[in-house]
C-alpha cells in the first residue's frame, strides 16, 4: 500500500454569507449523496443537478432570469440561438408535418428550415406584412409558424398581435434577437414562444455563443431534454457572462435605438447613400407599425444601400470599408463597438443573386449593426447593401466617420 496521501478536491462551505454575484459551476458532474435522491432529482422531487449538459445551477439561474424579462413561466438556455431555433424543430416537428415561416429571416434559419425537407417536413413562406396570407397558407398538419420581430436585414416589423389571431390555434414562435425584452415580449402579445440569439444584445460583449427561449413550462422542459439528446447544452461559464451583461441590458438597448435613429436620419441625407432602411424613418414600409409597437425603438440594426457609380456594389462596399478601418467588418452584431457587415456575402451568401435581388438584398446593401445581431432578410440583399450594427461609441463620433468614409465613394 502506497504511503502517499490521497488527495481530493477540496471544499468550502457557504458561512453565513452569499455572494453578491452568482458563481460560475464550472463542473462536468455534481456528486448524489445515495440512490434515493438520485431517484427524486430524476422524477423532480427535489431541485439539484447531475450532469452539465443537462442542468446546472448557472444555466438554471440564466433561464430564470430570461423567463423573468420575458414574463413567462420559464426559460431555457442553449449552445446558440441556432440551438435553441434547433431545439424548437427537433421538438415540434416530426416526418409529414409542415411548417409555415416569414420569406424574410436570418440566413442560417431560411437554410435550417430548408434542411428539415430532408427528413419529411415541409415548409412555406409567407410575407410577414399580410396576416391573411398567413392564414391562407395554414395546413392541418402545420405545427408552428416562425418570425422575427424586426426581420433580417430590411427591418420589416411583424405586428405579433395580428400574426398571432392568424395562426388561430398553431402556435406563433418568434424570434425577439433584434428586440429583446426591453422592447417587447411577444409571449405577452399571445406567442407560444420567444428565442434570442444570446451572443448578441442580451450578452452584449461579443464575448459569449450562447441561445436562450422563454414560454410555459411544459415546453421549456421539453426544449432542455431535446438539447440534451441533441448536445445543444448551454455552458456554465458562457451563462455567467451572459447575466453579467443583463445587468447593464436597459441602459445599452436605450443608448442603441436613439443613435441608431439619429445616425439613420443623418444617412438619409448623404450623397453617397442610395437608400437607407431603418423602421423610425418614414419612408420605411413598417413605420406606422414600428411607431405604435416599439415606442422606445427597434434596437440598433441600420441597413444602408451604397451609390456605387460605376462600380460593382463589391468593390463600392471595399472602397467604404478600406476608407473607415475604425469601423471594424464583423459577422456579428450587438457588441459594444459599431461594426459594419455584408448580408450578401454573410448571412445571405447561400442564396443565389437572383433570389437576393428578389428579396432586395444587393451587393452594395452595408447593414449597420448597433451591437445587434446580423441582419439578412430574403428581400432586397444586393451586392451594396450594407449592414450597421451601431453601438455605444457617441453619435457625432460616428457621423463623422461615416460621412469621411462615405465622402471617397463621390470621388
Amino acid at each position: 500500500m502506497s504511503d502517499e496521501p490521497v488527495v481530493r478536491m477540496g471544499e468550502t462551505s457557504a458561512g453565513v454569507t452569499r455572494p453578491s454575484v452568482s458563481p460560475i459551476y464550472q463542473t462536468t458532474a455534481f456528486d448524489v449523496p445515495d440512490l434515493e435522491i438520485l431517484q427524486q432529482l430524476y422524477a423532480g422531487q427535489l431541485t439539484g443537478d447531475i450532469y452539465t449538459r443537462d442542468s446546472n445551477p448557472g444555466m438554471r439561474a440564466l433561464a430564470q432570469s430570461i423567463a423573468g424579462l420575458e414574463q413567462t413561466e420559464a426559460g431555457a438556455v442553449f449552445a446558440s440561438g441556432m440551438g435553441a431555433l434547433g431545439s424548437i424543430f427537433l421538438t415540434l416537428l416530426s416526418a409529414g408535418d409542415h411548417v409555415l415561416t416569414a420569406q424574410s429571416l436570418y440566413g442560417k434559419t431560411l437554410q435550417l428550415a430548408s434542411r428539415m425537407q430532408r427528413f419529411g417536413i415541409s415548409v412555406s413562406a409567407f410575407d410577414v406584412s399580410s396576416p391573411a396570407q398567413l392564414t391562407a397558407q395554414l395546413q392541418p398538419n402545420t405545427r408552428f409558424v416562425l418570425v422575427e420581430t424586426v426581420a433580417n436585414p430590411l427591418l420589416e416589423v411583424a405586428d405579433i398581435p395580428a400574426l398571432v389571431a392568424a395562426a388561430g390555434a398553431v402556435p406563433l414562435i418568434v424570434d425577439s434577437t433584434f428586440t429583446t425584452p426591453e422592447l417587447i415580449r411577444p409571449c405577452q402579445l399571445g406567442a407560444a414562444a420567444v428565442i434570442h440569439s444570446a451572443s448578441k444584445y442580451l450578452n452584449g460583449h461579443g464575448d459569449v455563443m450562447l441561445g436562450v427561449a422563454a414560454g410555459s413550462a411544459q415546453l421549456m422542459a421539453r426544449l432542455n431534454e431535446t438539447a440534451s439528446i441533441f448536445g445543444q447544452n448551454a455552458n456554465p461559464f458562457e451563462c455567467w457572462l451572459t447575466q453579467r451583461g443583463l445587468r447593464t441590458l436597459p441602459l445599452r438597448m436605450r443608448q442603441i435605438c436613439s443613435t441608431a435613429g439619429r445616425l439613420a436620419q443623418f444617412l438619409t441625407t448623404h450623397p453617397a447613400v442610395l437608400k437607407v432602411h431603418h423602421p423610425s424613418l418614414p419612408q420605411h414600409p413598417s413605420h406606422a407599425l414600428a411607431e405604435r409597437m416599439y415606442p422606445q425603438g427597434t434596437g440598433g440594426i441600420v441597413a444602408i444601400e451604397l451609390q456605387t457609380g460605376g462600380r460593382t456594389g463589391i468593390e463600392t462596399v471595399n472602397q467604404f470599408m478600406h476608407s473607415v478601418p475604425q469601423l471594424p467588418f464583423s459577422p456579428t452584431l450587438a457588441d459594444a463597438r459599431t461594426t459594419l457587415s455584408h448580408p450578401a456575402l454573410t448571412s445571405h451568401r447561400f442564396l443565389s443573386p437572383e433570389v437576393r435581388s428578389a428579396a432586395g438584398i444587393s451587393d452594395a446593401l452595408l447593414q449597420i449593426a448597433l451591437r445587434a445581431t446580423e441582419v439578412r432578410s430574403a428581400a432586397g440583399i444586393s451586392d451594396a447593401l450594407l449592414r450597421i450594427s451601431v453601438g455605444l461609441e457617441p453619435l457625432d463620433v460616428l457621423v463623422q466617420e461615416f460621412d469621411a468614409g462615405l465622402k471617397t465613394l463621390l470621388k
